[in-house]
């Protein structure tokens, strides 16, 4: 597995990581904890450093499926969690007061069966504490050795600099695929001019991009995508012509359309590592082919233009999610 460097404050990663969220929460039942854990050392086996999860998965539960997973490997593999969104009532709030942040870093620690994490990510911007004190507590963090490195996940420009000024960010995680290329308007610019790395979720666009769900998919309760415009009846079969763009692609150049799809978004800056998540190992197999997967600059180009001529349908979030980005 090639590795790739996120950021300039040091943290070194494979190439491709494991988003684990969807092995506990948000597409689902949760699967089966000991073929979960089987899955998630497959991906050790197979090269994968590099791990994602958070305290509100479950909540807690992925933090603890993701440490009993990865105990017998210690430090030579990077987690990720993140802090700042809490459930009350069924409903996502955010808190990142220095005392929750305090009370979340324990909390994690414990469950991952770590004395540090690697990357602690601010979960959502939280519009009620002040960005400096978010990232001194976690600069205090850091210096006390609970903490390696700092990041964000779904921040808006003016918060990534705020935070950025007190201390130096190593990631900013978002979504991003060729279903979804906000972040090139003003994110990934700005992460270039600061060199902070980028961390890509959904980079099968939750499952669209492997062409493998059609208008006839049905999503279960507890499967956010049931909610989502971009996962309506109408809205999948107007994108349609991306997913035959991709298939075109992929069939000449023997990969799956999700294998295009990863090998797409690493091809967009040196400092970008994705994170596909999944419960089947014959789909992790899939996706860590992806960064074999070479394109060349024509095809690119090729996918550019072809592409600049589809009309994406559907919002990204309902309304109310939407509320929580970019801040």
């Amino acid at each position: 597995m090639k590795t790739r460097k996120l950021g300039s404050q040091g943290l070194e990663v494979s190439a491709i990581g494991l988003g684990c969220m969807g092995m506990s929460f948000g597409y689902g039942p949760a699967a089966d904890k000991n073929d979960m854990i089987k899955l998630i050392r497959r991906a050790v086996e197979k090269g994968v450093s590099f791990f994602d999860t958070a305290e509100v998965y479950g909540p807690f539960a992925n933090e603890e499926l993701v440490g009993e997973a990865l105990a017998p490997f210690g430090h030579e593999v990077k987690i990720a969690s993140k802090f700042g969104v809490k459930i009350e009532d069924g409903k996502q709030l955010m808190d990142s007061r220095p005392d929750t942040i305090r009370k979340s870093i324990e909390g994690s620690l414990k469950r991952l069966k770590r004395d540090a994490i690697d990357l602690y990510y601010q979960h959502r911007v939280d519009v009620n504490v002040p960005m400096e004190d978010v990232a001194g507590t976690v600069q205090d963090l850091i210096k006390e050795g609970k903490v390696k490195f700092f990041g964000m996940s779904e921040a808006g420009v003016d918060s990534i600099r705020k935070a950025h000024a007190v201390q130096p960010l190593t990631a900013l995680q978002s979504e991003f695929s060729l279903w979804w290329r906000e972040p090139e308007e003003t994110i990934i610019p700005t992460l270039e001019e600061l060199g902070v790395g980028f961390v890509p979720f959904s980079p099968l666009g939750k499952g669209f991009l492997t062409g493998k769900i059609t208008e006839d998919t049905q999503f279960g309760d507890k499967d956010v995508r049931a909610n989502f415009p971009r996962f309506q009846k109408e809205a999948i079969e107007a994108n349609q012509a991306l997913i035959d763009l991709i298939g075109k692609i992929a069939k000449d150049k023997d990969a799956t359309p999700a294998q295009i799809a990863i090998a797409w978004v690493l091809a967009q800056k040196p400092w970008i590592v994705p994170i596909p998540g999944t419960t089947k190992i014959h789909r992790l197999d899939e996706n860590l082919g992806g960064v074999e997967v070479e394109l060349t600059p024509a095809d690119l180009k090729d996918i550019e233009d072809t592409a600049a001529q589809i009309k994406i349908v559907g919002d990204r979030y309902p309304a109310a999610m939407q509320k929580s980005i970019n801040r």
